[in-house]
């Protein structure tokens, strides 16, 4: 296997990127940065697959997550599928049964037919996950080559959110789509889901999200849509209002209230103007989304309204968007 160049590592460092959890000051560790990106590529590399469908004539990738060959992988990669072959880094082929898939996280889910044993990754956790933490992709750039290993990449979570999603710098191409990313540790804590405005700005699925789905993956079942606009997608957390704002306002102004909503529930009325969230400042429809999206259905968050003259708050508990919004 290639090791990864510490003159790589050394131009990544150095090109303004944010503030890593575990910051490298000098070359002592850029080495061993490098190590632990090493070791990381050498347990994933028997594990990363290749997903082909000889029906479709497309292909992504996957990992394997236990010993009886359960992998996860991006909805989109299997969608319209009911077997895939797997291919393996030494070029061996198995056969793959499609299970289920959540297309609002685009996640997905593949058991490999024969018994195994497999080898396998651990699962991590993608909640904990923050701007700048150290991460490491793989996947099958380009589509499966028999004649070299998964393509390893490197590189830094950018931000979190929106929903199950976050962004990472790890250079990202097609074939990548469905293939694992890992913290320091090995651990997997995502799933590559789709190449963002430039190769080096890529969504990826947080791990969390199949943690949250596990038992109807597993059950084969298939749900949600896979949205462009990630404001639009079916479990995007909501509150039920429609929001305006206006000259003089110093706030968002409620315009509008679902009959049906949390915010009715709660009290919200058209008129009030919502000026905090869970104690946070907020100006603008654009920033309060932002704030709002990376939150999940089922959060409770409190809003501080300027109503009549006076302030008050109130706690609203979110829900998806495809339960309001039907």
């Amino acid at each position: 296997m290639m090791r990864v160049s510490v003159i790589g590592l050394w131009l990544l460092v150095a090109s303004g990127l944010a503030q890593a959890r575990e910051p490298v000051a000098d070359i002592s560790d850029l080495i061993k940065l490098e190590s632990k990106v090493s070791e990381v590529a050498k347990l994933a590399m028997p594990a990363t697959v290749a997903l082909v469908s000889e029906k479709t004539s497309s292909s992504g990738s996957g990992v394997i997550v236990s010993k009886d060959g359960l992998i996860l992988t991006a909805s989109h990669v299997i969608q319209g599928m009911e077997e895939v072959d797997v291919y393996f880094s030494d070029g061996k082929r198995w056969r793959g049964k499609v299970l289920g898939a959540n297309y609002s996280k685009d996640i997905g889910m593949v058991r490999i037919e024969s018994p195994g044993p497999w080898p396998f990754v651990e699962l991590g956790e993608s909640k904990p996950l923050e701007a700048g933490d150290w991460v490491v992709a793989m996947g099958n750039s380009t589509g499966f080559d028999p004649a070299r290993e998964a393509p390893v990449r490197f590189g830094r979570v950018m931000s979190d959110g929106p929903g199950n999603y976050f962004t990472t710098d790890c250079t990202l191409i097609g074939g990548d789509s469905g293939g694992p990313l890992f913290d320091l540790d090995g651990k997997l804590v995502g799933i590559n889901s789709s190449i963002g405005w430039s190769w080096q700005n890529n969504n990826h699925a947080g791990i969390d999200g199949f943690r949250e789905d596990w038992d109807r993956l597993l059950a084969g079942e298939a749900w949600g849509i896979l949205q462009m606009n990630p404001m639009a997608n079916p479990e995007t957390p909501v509150l039920g209002i429609g929001m305006g704002e206006r000259r003089g306002i110093d706030g968002i102004l409620v315009v509008k209230v679902e009959p049906n909503a949390p915010a009715a529930a709660s009290g919200i009325r058209v008129g009030d103007v919502i000026r905090y969230l869970d104690g946070e400042r907020v100006r603008h429809g654009a920033q309060f989304q932002q704030l709002l999206i990376k939150r999940e259905a089922g959060d409770e968050v409190k809003l501080g309204l300027w109503r009549g003259g006076k302030e008050l708050e109130v706690s609203v508990e979110l829900v998806k968007r495809e339960q309001v919004y039907r």
